[in-house]
């Protein structure tokens, strides 16, 4: 885990879920019925062979691009427009916003964040000014270093071993922190903040991440419309799992009491005396 983020793993049900068989009967890709399906296995072997790839490592590239993907709608930015995990130049997946690299050498918003902080640093005020005119260039920072940070936060709560290459994201992440950080160790500890919040918006939703990794390894590139109906619709599948589990639970606990009732009055009547009739003399 990331240092500072707590170490809890994600809880045994979610992890082992078949999240696959979930996740195609909701969104409606892949083989539903755990059966065949080996030409589909075939052809993502050989997709994966030809990018150089290893089945473990597309997950993990997948799973880095969705923790961006989920915290910029969970922070109601929703600026991510196209996600993808087919590697390019440069990168091994991306997300593009308004048609631009969002966390590729292009930065959030198209444009590096070495030039962003270089732009903002000189209107930024200085020590005994009024901060309060600059609140949204504060809020923004934090924003956009918390969705930078996501994709390791969320390669870390759900794999194991080290994340994918992200010195870019951590790089661009120092540079806007710098806009309102003083020092090395106070940007430090503000990412760590960051890592936090990040851990914290998707923490509820482990179990719709593990699944929209499948969506996404199967599609490939989606935008964020697709995205966007995607996550609704498994959303919506796991909570009607969730409800018929429920159910099936209430009712094995009816049938039980009924079994419980049935046994006590078979036993309250074996056991009552019988009386002798009255005489009438």
């Amino acid at each position: 885990m990331t240092e500072g983020i707590p170490a809890d793993e994600v809880p045994e049900h979610l992890a082992a879920s078949p999240a696959g068989t979930v996740t195609a009967a909701c969104v409606g890709v892949g083989n539903a019925d755990n059966g065949g399906g080996h030409e589909e296995a075939d052809d993502y072997d050989e997709l994966l062979a030809s990018l150089g790839r290893t089945e473990e490592h597309d997950q993990r590239v997948a799973v880095h691009e969705l923790g961006h993907v989920f915290v910029n709608r969970l922070i109601g930015n929703c600026s991510i427009s196209e996600v993808t995990i087919n590697p390019g130049d440069g990168f091994d997946g991306l997300c593009r916003g308004a048609g631009r690299a969002a966390f590729g050498s292009g930065g959030a918003i198209g444009v590096d964040a070495r030039v962003i902080r270089e732009v903002l640093q000189p209107l930024m005020p200085p020590e005994g000014e009024d901060r309060r005119a600059k609140a949204d260039v504060f809020q923004s920072v934090l924003d956009a270093v918390t969705e930078l940070m996501a994709g390791e936060v969320a390669e870390k709560m759900l794999l194991d071993g080290e994340p994918t290459s992200s010195g870019d994201d951590r790089r661009q992440a120092r540079e806007l922190a710098a806009l309102i950080c003083k020092t090395g160790p106070a940007t430090d500890r503000f990412i760590l903040l960051c890592e936090q919040q990040a851990y914290d918006l998707l923490s509820p939703y482990v179990g719709v991440l593990m699944s929209m990794q499948i969506v996404l390894r199967i599609h490939r590139a989606m935008t964020g419309e697709e995205m966007d109906r995607a996550i609704a619709t498994v959303v919506a599948g796991q909570a009607l799992a969730v409800e018929r589990l429920r159910r099936a639970d209430w009712r094995k606990r009816e049938v039980s009491a009924n079994s419980f009732e049935a046994a006590c009055d078979h036993v309250n009547g074996a056991s009552m005396p019988h009386l002798a009739p009255d005489r009438v003399r």
